[in-house]
């Protein structure tokens, strides 16, 4: 049975795109921590980040960057903080998170949640930049 984030990458699922290539996805969380919480994920669907092969690890995680460096530029925050957890999707993800103070990676406090409009306007101003 496919994932959630497969049909996403098979178009099943409309999603907030802000960054693409052949291999990789990235997209806003819709249960995010904070404003423009991104979501990083290989097309292929690999349950387990340490199951990914090394070579496409390695280009993940290159992806990944390239991705909070355009964040960065848009979204006011310190940084942009990364985690891996992995136990709510079957699918292999990274969480690119704008931050000010440690607890903005708190994925245990409330979602926030955020106008379509809004979603929509953030995703394209990334995906431009």
């Amino acid at each position: 049975m496919s994932s959630i984030f497969t049909k996403i990458v098979n178009g099943e699922i409309p999603c907030y795109r802000v960054a693409e290539n052949e291999k990789f996805l990235a997209f806003l969380d819709i249960t995010p921590v904070a404003k423009g919480h991104v979501l990083v994920i290989p097309k292929q669907e690999i349950d387990y980040i340490f199951d990914i092969e090394d070579a496409l690890l390695a280009e993940m995680i290159i992806f990944s960057k390239e991705v909070a460096i355009k964040m960065k530029k848009i979204l006011p925050c310190k940084k942009i903080g990364v985690t891996v957890i992995g136990l709510e999707v079957p699918h292999a993800h990274i969480h690119l998170v704008p931050m000010d103070k440690l607890d903005d990676m708190n994925f245990a406090k409330p979602k926030l949640s955020f106008a379509h409009s809004e979603m929509e306007e953030l995703a394209n101003q990334l995906y431009s930049t």
